[in-house]
């Protein structure tokens, strides 16, 4: 039988080896807390990637027409594509 050590007096490696032991598993769980996003919040992320989709169907109007629509200060010109 082993004699006992209090926890404190054992050596860092022991300690180390302890703790492992002791330690479980959360069976596939994520310790990490969690909480449901806030449905009233502003999500840039998702504005940004809305804007990208508008842009590249419009882009993809402009190529089928064979025009391409550039805005400046002046106003809407337009000009034939380069395809």
């Amino acid at each position: 039988m082993e004699k006992f050590i209090p926890y404190e007096k054992l050596s860092k490696k022991e300690k180390r080896a302890l703790d492992a032991a002791r330690r479980g598993s959360w069976g596939g769980l994520s310790p990490v807390t969690r909480r449901p996003e806030n449905p009233k919040a502003y999500q840039r992320k998702k504005a940004r990637i809305e804007e990208e989709l508008d842009r590249a169907f419009v882009l993809q109007a402009c190529a089928a027409y064979g025009k391409v629509w550039e805005r400046t200060r002046e106003g809407m010109n337009v000009h034939e594509a380069a395809l």
